[in-house]
């Protein structure tokens, strides 16, 4: 899933944010509540999770702004205000859910995946095709020619990108940003490997090629012409 959190405490973003990457989830951060709001209203997200008192905007502002735009994306709260009281007053500014702090990863986990499952969720899609090749993003399953394709954590996250951008230039800024969530050029040929396994899965044995380096430019998925 795509994933945001916005969280302004450091220690509480990098356990969170690791936990998620390593279950496989593309996972953005925003540390303050400004910040958070612009890439929530900018981009599409499965699931957001929203600390409770950010700078700049707290975190019910930010639900009720979204909600103001109807966007629907199911919301999270975190909070270390975990009376009756006070996740009434989260869940009526428009959470979906309401986890005190301090709390267990895997409580987490388990609350976000459910907020994932839910229906109707909006603009995001979960149900990925080009070509014969589709993804369940919440399932996580690729099939091509209705075959299995088994994936890395790293490697689903590459596909997903790539599929939520069928037809179009992907850079290598935009995949170390985004897959990586690398802000700087490592000076390393890490997404040139990626590749290379990804294509190895999803294009070596059938007929029609999929995925396409554009020279100069980056990567493509695109369907046979």
């Amino acid at each position: 899933m795509r994933i945001l959190l916005i969280e302004d405490d450091p220690e509480t973003s990098r356990y969170v944010t690791r936990g998620l990457r390593e279950e496989g989830h593309v996972t953005a951060v925003a540390d303050n509540g400004a910040d958070g709001l612009s890439m929530a209203s900018d981009e599409d997200y499965d699931v957001l999770i929203v600390d409770r008192m950010l700078p700049s905007m707290d975190g019910l502002s930010i639900v009720q702004s979204l909600r103001e735009q109807d966007n629907p994306v199911p919301v999270l709260i975190l909070s270390a205000l975990g009376d009756l009281e006070d996740r009434v007053v989260g869940l009526r500014a428009g959470g979906d859910d309401y986890l005190p702090k301090p709390f267990a990863f895997e409580e987490l986990l388990a609350r976000v995946e459910a907020l994932g499952r839910r229906p109707n969720k909006g603009s995001v899609a979960t149900q990925l095709t080009v070509a014969d090749l589709k993804m369940d993003v919440l399932a996580r399953k690729v099939q091509r020619a209705d075959q299995l394709i088994l994936l890395q954590p790293r490697e689903f996250r590459l596909l997903e990108y790539l599929m939520r951008h069928s037809g179009q230039v992907v850079t290598r800024t935009m995949l170390l940003e985004n897959v990586w969530d690398y802000h700087f050029d490592p000076q390393t040929n890490v997404i040139d490997v990626h590749v290379s396994r990804l294509r190895a899965k999803i294009d070596r044995d059938f007929d029609e090629p999929l995925l396409h380096t554009v020279r100069g430019a980056g990567y493509m998925l695109r369907e046979p012409e």
